[in-house]
């Protein structure tokens, strides 16, 4: 599609009626998630100094005072606030919508516990499990359809059963593990939902759109206390599994929708590559430290500090830097795929993907020695050390190692 024809389109969408309503819609939804998370946070930081219920520093933390680890409880009610403000535009993914809120609900919880006294990983699975199968039994959500790759189709009920929450699962986790400095799980998660957001409205799945751009909102409330020096909060466990959850449920939507309407010209007959390339930076980063754990012969759930922005840390970079790095690679590679897209069939997508893992398993591994080169050279150390102390960070690594 070049530009004239895209300008062309969204002349006609704008001119319909129905459209209009639907944008200024997902305007307000927007506006008011932010407000209310803007609002909010302050309220949760100034309680949670109050009660003493702040993160310390410790061996894999990159903060270096204690900091409120409640964020999530803002964006938790800046999204319930502004998503039930309006009534819904269509009817199609009401029920939906409203089984994602209580399946969000039940991980809000959980994340609660787990920030304030910890909770048992198993546990932690059991719960997230629970809550994708309402919206796969409840809300008749699944990913049913393969489009192609390597020859596949339909897929049998119980497999795509088994497929949908391995998806939620593993996309909640993901979002979870990558939450590990300032600004990147709520910029990669604010790229991802204005993504899909975008999609939905255009397509004219009001809901899906009023409630991903509510998300978008919630998160960019968010964001502007994360990167604070004064007034700083964390998402902690209980933001990061409602964002990944809704993540989760955006991307098997997106992909069932494309499925469900893959004769209309508006669909997308590679989705599930679309929706891969959307969230590339958690999953690529989840499934690299797992490898890298599983060939050390240690358990792929064990701590440590090997994920891709505690490599660029360790190299000198900041946690702004770090990620505006990250959440760049995840917008370029997103833009590029769109343009690209439709000259390429979805086995081959699959194969590229894999070439880009495999280049990003190089990168990380040379960052990984440099990072280990600076960190054994005094003058090198010392002049990361200088940047680090100039934009605020110390490096744990490098302080053991002095």
């Amino acid at each position: 599609m070049n530009l004239d024809l895209l300008f062309t389109y969204l002349q006609n969408k704008l001119n319909d009626d129905l459209f209009a309503l639907g944008l200024y819609q997902c305007i307000l939804a927007f506006l008011v998630a932010c407000f209310v998370s803007v609002v909010s946070i302050p309220v949760i930081i100034k309680i949670s100094e109050l009660k003493s219920l702040m993160e310390k520093p410790g061996e894999r933390r990159s903060h270096t005072t204690p900091t409120p680890t409640f964020g999530g409880i803002g964006i938790y009610a800046a999204i319930l606030i502004a998503y039930f403000l309006w009534p819904s535009i269509d009817q199609i993914d009401v029920y939906r919508t409203d089984l994602s809120v209580a399946g969000m609900t039940i991980l809000f919880f959980i994340g609660i516990k787990d920030d304030l006294v910890g909770i048992d990983p198993n546990k932690k699975i059991l719960f997230q499990v629970l809550a994708a199968m309402i919206l796969i039994f409840f809300g008749d959500l699944r990913v049913d359809y393969l489009y192609g790759m390597f020859g596949l189709h339909h897929i049998d009920q119980f497999f795509s059963i088994l497929l949908t929450c391995f998806i939620f699962i593993a996309l909640t986790n993901a979002i979870n593990l990558i939450d590990g400095i300032d600004g990147l799980a709520g910029g990669i998660a604010t790229i991802a939902s204005g993504t899909f957001g975008a999609w939905f409205l255009l397509t004219n799945h009001f809901t899906m759109a009023c409630l991903a751009f509510t998300l978008t909102g919630a998160l960019l409330g968010f964001l502007r206390f994360n990167f604070s020096k004064t007034s700083k909060i964390f998402m902690g466990n209980t933001g990061s599994l409602i964002i990944g959850f809704m993540l989760a449920f955006f991307a098997v939507r997106f992909v069932s929708l494309n499925a469900s309407y893959r004769f209309d010209p508006t669909s997308f007959f590679n989705a599930p590559i679309i929706a891969i390339v959307i969230l590339i930076v958690p999953i690529f980063d989840t499934l690299r430290v797992f490898l890298v754990r599983i060939l050390a012969g240690r358990s792929p759930f064990s701590a440590d500090r090997n994920h891709m922005h505690h490599i660029l840390l360790d190299n000198g970079l900041s946690h702004a830097q770090a990620t505006a790095v990250l959440c760049g690679a995840s917008l370029v590679n997103t833009i590029l795929f769109f343009l690209l897209h439709r000259n390429i069939t979805n086995t081959q997508s699959l194969l590229i993907l894999g070439g880009l893992f495999g280049l990003y398993m190089i990168t990380s591994f040379m960052l990984k020695m440099r990072a280990m080169y600076i960190a054994t050279h005094p003058r090198r150390r010392r002049a990361v050390l200088r940047r680090e102390l100039q934009n605020g960070i110390i490096g744990k690594r490098i302080i053991d190692y002095l």
